[in-house]
């Protein structure tokens, strides 16, 4: 028996080396194809820049290398908080029953809060486990890795329910972790293309938005295409303009893009009760991952639906000319710090361009002005007085004609006269009046003072401004000058018995002279002091001097002087 049994030992030791052998053989090749599919997914990740993309197929392939069911990827943001879950093995009927996505508890919170891979044979029975949401399917197995970009925790990946029904092995995390390591340069590259993108896109949008705007187009026009540009730039679902009104207690809504934009223009915001009344008053920036958390149920980016919101000042302090308002839907990942710093620049040179294309409509509106009022100045010196002096000699010319019928049709040539004058005060006072329906400016009033005075002396005074008359004289010493000229002409109709008197109204540099002259009789032994004490009074308020002189070749000057 001996002699049979002994030839079947070395086979049946064969048989077993050549068994273990394969085994191994297959080990080797599984461990090679998932070696060879690691590879693959490592390029795969690689070679896309979107990062939105990179994140969804870092999710789909690390799932795919450990087979499991499910898998997930959470973005961590501030305060060690979920502002991105990226599902992948759930149908869009599951995904709908499921009541909320993780808030960052249990096992999720965990792996955050110590960002270490993690391997679980059932969740359940980890001292972590703090369960599912309502509607979420029941998983068991579970394997959680790290996602670092530049040594900072990104996000995690979270994979579940490895199918089979085994557990994850220290092969598989040994495979997630590499897969984890070359997502973070995938990441840093999307990050670090997304941010050049931008920043090109930002370049064209401002030299867009300057070039309009020093071009003269409207500021409305060029504010819609800033809220475009900044909108397309941040990837935003919505923008807004607000802009304050007259007194800066409110901001109003000017220009609305996106989904819910058109219940939006017109909306009025309380600077000191809204997060972007904080803006326009602190000139800083401010940005909040969900408009859902914020206390403020009136919100309409609330009640709409908005998550994500970024607010930039247009300017500086005390210059901030609005506010730009940018919203991401909720759910979607907040405004990054690249975002806000891009933004803020954009908007920035955006309230500059805006300042510059105001003070070029300033000075096209001054230049305007400047020259209305020197026509208005020479149909006034020029054109009426030369007018008034021919109606004048026509007048006295009546008594020498001897035919009635000559006499009426010079009679009504001074009529004719007297109507163009009319005509021409009117187009001077609408040169130099902001409308029709606007009363007389100080000009208008100092014409209409000499003219007034021309009935009572039988001849047209001179009259002479010089200067910003309209614009640089407040309104107060406005009034006093328009009492203290009334009140000169007056003393020259009932002392003066002048043939010929000349006023000069002059605004220049820092003040304002008045000089009333006749070639009348002069102060004689005592003077005229009729009015002059009221008149230097005046004068004295004001911080000025008044003075009544006599020029040696006769006559009276008055001057009277104040301080602009």
């Amino acid at each position: 028996m001996e002699d049979e049994r002994h030839p079947l030992m070395p086979q049946m030791q064969l048989d077993e080396l050549l068994a273990e052998l394969q085994v191994r053989l297959n080990a080797v090749l599984a461990t090679r194809d998932r070696v060879h599919a690691l590879l693959e997914a490592i390029v795969s990740v690689g070679s896309e820049l979107d990062l939105d993309t990179v994140l969804r197929r870092i999710t789909e392939t690390a799932t795919k290398l450990v087979d499991a069911s499910y898998g997930a990827l959470g973005v961590v943001g501030q305060e060690n908080t979920l502002i991105q879950f990226i599902p992948v093995g759930l149908s869009e009927e599951e995904i709908a029953r499921i009541e909320h996505w993780p808030h960052g508890l249990g096992l999720i919170g965990l792996l955050i809060k110590d960002a270490r891979p993690l391997r679980v044979g059932r969740i359940s029975d980890h001292p972590e486990s703090y369960g599912f949401p309502p509607g979420h399917p029941p998983m068991g197995t579970f394997l959680g890795v790290p996602i670092r970009v530049r040594e900072v925790v990104f996000g995690n990946l979270y994979l579940t329910e490895k199918r089979g029904g085994g557990e994850f092995d220290e092969e598989d995390e040994a495979i997630v972790i590499a897969l984890a390591a070359a997502a973070g340069v995938a990441v840093d590259n999307a990050r670090s293309y997304e941010v050049s993108r931008r920043r090109e896109t930002w370049l064209q949008a401002l030299s867009q938005v300057t070039t309009s705007l020093l071009s003269g187009a409207d500021p409305r026009e060029v504010l819609s295409s800033v809220a475009g540009c900044a909108r397309k730039m941040t990837d935003a679902d919505l923008v807004e303009v607000l802009l304050p009104e007259p007194s800066r207690q409110s901001l109003i809504v000017e220009i609305a893009e996106g989904e819910g934009a058109e219940e939006l223009p017109g909306a009025v915001f309380v600077v000191s009760d809204t997060l972007a009344g904080d803006v326009f008053i602190q000139g800083e920036s401010m940005s909040d991952p969900d408009m859902q958390t914020v206390p403020r149920p009136g919100s309409p980016l609330r009640r709409l639906g908005y998550g994500p919101v970024l607010m930039v000042p247009f300017g500086n302090v005390p210059d901030v000319r609005g506010v730009l308002v940018l919203a991401k839907r909720s759910g979607r990942l907040p405004f990054s710090e690249a975002d806000q710093q891009v933004l803020q620049a954009f908007a920035g040179q955006a309230a500059i361009a805006l300042e510059l294309a105001e003070a070029r409509r300033d000075a096209e509106r001054l230049g305007l002005l400047e020259d209305r009022d020197r026509i208005a100045k020479d149909l006034h010196d020029v054109v009426i007085q030369r007018l008034f002096a021919t109606a004048m000699t026509l007048m006295s010319t009546i008594r020498l004609i001897e035919r009635p019928e000559a006499a009426k049709r010079v009679q009504h040539a001074i009529d004719e006269l007297d109507e163009t004058i009319r005509k021409i005060r009117s187009s001077i006072f609408a040169l130099q009046g902001p409308g029709e329906m606007a009363a007389p400016g100080l000009r208008g009033r100092i014409v209409e003072l000499v003219e007034g005075a021309a009935g009572h002396l039988g001849f047209m005074p001179g009259l002479r401004m010089e200067g910003q008359i309209d614009t640089v004289v407040p309104d107060p010493v406005a009034e006093h000058l328009v009492a203290v000229l009334c009140e000169a002409l007056s003393n020259v109709v009932r002392h003066s018995h002048a043939t010929r008197a000349d006023v000069l109204v002059e605004a220049a540099g820092a003040e304002l002279v008045l000089l009333v002259t006749d070639n009348g009789v002069g102060l004689g032994e005592t003077g005229r002091r009729s009015g002059l004490r009221n008149i230097e009074d005046r004068a004295a308020r004001l911080g000025g001097t008044a003075e009544l002189m006599a020029p040696e070749e006769g006559g009276t000057t008055l001057r009277w002087q104040v301080p602009l």
